[in-house]
């Protein structure tokens, strides 16, 4: 059974990603804002991964001179899903 979970995230272009999650593997992300085909190449890529191995993948990632970028906001969003 699949897990609908949303997100806004804070500090980059992208408004919002939504996650349709099952147990701990990712099923789709769709992100609205931000940096259209990057977004879309991402969302294809974390496709079928486990949530940790992506939090480990993207936690940390920075765009130009911002501290965040939108795949360390999808790294946050995941953490924020495991602790609730």
């Amino acid at each position: 059974m699949s897990t609908h979970y949303e997100f806004h995230p804070r500090g980059v272009c992208s408004r919002n990603m939504i996650f349709e999650l099952d147990g701990d593997t990712i099923e789709s992300l769709q992100v609205e804002g931000g940096c259209n085909g990057n977004l879309k190449g991402i969302a294809a890529l974390v496709k079928g991964k486990k949530i940790q191995e992506v939090i480990d993948t993207l936690e940390g990632i920075e765009c130009g001179f911002k501290p965040t970028s939108c795949p360390d906001q999808i790294a946050t969003a995941l953490k924020q899903y495991l602790n609730q």
